[in-house]
């Protein structure tokens, strides 16, 4: 029978008087250099924001604040800014900067704006959470693709006459 364990680590890290939950089956900690190490089904939520991914390793300052999250192996994410504009996307590796509020997303990102339904593509793609500022890269020359949703007048005035 394979139980799945899960690992509460339920951080007093004062990340804007929110809470960072850490779920997963394995844990190990490093107390000299300030690594925590989570793997299997990681699960981390703060707020309204979740991350999930095979591997999280969150690195803290000398007074066990978090100054850096990295999460690598099929990560996805639903994120929430200070504006209140909602994303959710996936990528193969996202770096978190609590200090800076921001979000960094590489290697096979798609990122999705749920308030108007861009949609981003690329190889780097980072979100800062504080001002809504996005910006986007891709490797090697390959373009970043941007979708935005249009409304078409002419159908919408055409449904509206029937």
């Amino acid at each position: 029978m394979n139980k799945f364990i899960f690992i509460a680590l339920l951080c007093a890290f004062g990340l804007d008087a929110q809470e960072l939950k850490v779920f997963s089956a394995n844990f190990k900690a490093d107390q000299s250099t300030g690594t925590s190490v989570f793997t299997g089904n990681v699960i981390v939520t703060k707020g309204l924001d979740e991350l999930n991914a095979s591997k999280v390793t969150i690195y803290t300052d000398s007074n066990r604040k978090p100054i850096k999250m990295v999460a690598e192996g099929d990560v996805s994410f639903y994120i929430v800014t200070e504006l209140k504009e909602k994303y959710r996307g996936k990528s193969q590796r996202a770096v978190y900067l609590p200090n800076e509020k921001e979000y960094q997303f590489y290697t096979k990102v798609d990122l999705i704006r749920l308030d108007d339904f861009r949609r981003v593509k690329g190889d780097k793609v980072v979100v800062n959470t504080t001002y809504g500022h996005a910006s986007a890269d891709s490797a090697k020359n390959e373009p970043i693709m941007m979708v935005f949703t249009l409304e078409d007048t002419n159908s919408t005035k055409k449904g509206k006459s029937k």
